[in-house]
């Protein structure tokens, strides 16, 4: 089966917002991307409960650097493969609709974990388009520590990264994520690792550890860190954090 050509040559870039979020975290980019004339795209993808796509408005065939602003209807799913299948909904909802081949992702806090598990799950299908360039901005990949958490998520106590980034205690949760290193490791990927910290390694809700511990899941290919003077919440619309992304992606 020969593959159809995308209809537009840009890469396009998903974004996937955090617990109890919408698309609207993901507009300050949006904006600052149209107001610079990085990008002359931005539509939405909104996923209902079921994982079922639509699509809201049209990528034209000469867009610059599509942006894809994802809404979960279901904001508050605590299972990370869950959301894998939701990501991965969206990104085969574009494929067929766009013949697209590769893509850019950037995700907020739990968004994070929409593309972890959407690699997991399909990052080595030859017929899903390819990650390319990946955003991570305040991620709790081993945890956070807020008391609303199950336990199996929250972030073990006294945790310490080595070199490469691995944990020397992984929570429930983490432990599934180390399947995806062979991935990153096949299919090389640029990962810009964005974290917060107001004071003592922290961010107000996610330590700077845990954060650091997705060097080890993307097997430190291509792989950078900026640290931020900002809180948690702050992370999405926060000027520098802006600014950083889009130099990184486009």
């Amino acid at each position: 089966k020969t593959e159809l050509r995308p209809t537009f040559k840009d890469t396009p870039t998903l974004y996937f917002h955090g617990l109890m979020g919408s698309y609207k975290n993901e507009e300050p980019l949006a904006q600052a991307a149209k107001k610079q004339g990085i990008t002359t795209s931005v539509t939405r993808a909104n996923v209902d409960k079921k994982g079922k796509v639509k699509l809201i408005g049209t990528i034209k065939k000469n867009a610059k650097n599509p942006l894809i602003l994802v809404n979960y209807q279901d904001n508050v799913q605590p299972s990370f493969k869950r959301n894998g299948v939701y990501a991965s909904n969206v990104v085969k909802a574009l494929k067929k609709k766009y013949h697209i081949n590769k893509v850019n992702m950037i995700g907020y806090s739990l968004g994070n974990m929409s593309i972890i598990y959407c690699q997991i799950q399909n990052g080595n299908k030859s017929s899903m388009p390819r990650l390319v360039k990946e955003v991570s901005l305040g991620g709790h990949y081993d945890g956070a520590y807020f008391k609303e958490l199950p336990p199996g998520f929250r972030q073990p106590k006294g945790l310490k990264l080595d070199q490469n980034g691995k944990p020397n205690k992984m929570n429930q949760t983490y432990r599934e994520m180390p399947a995806v290193r062979k991935i990153y490791q096949k299919h090389s990927v640029q990962v810009l690792n964005i974290f917060g910290n107001i004071g003592s390694q922290s961010d107000g809700v996610v330590e700077t550890a845990s954060a650091k511990s997705l060097k080890y899941l993307v097997a430190d290919r291509n792989y950078q860190e900026f640290e931020v003077t900002a809180d948690h919440g702050s992370l999405p619309s926060n000027g520098k954090v802006l600014q950083k992304t889009i130099n990184f992606l486009w």
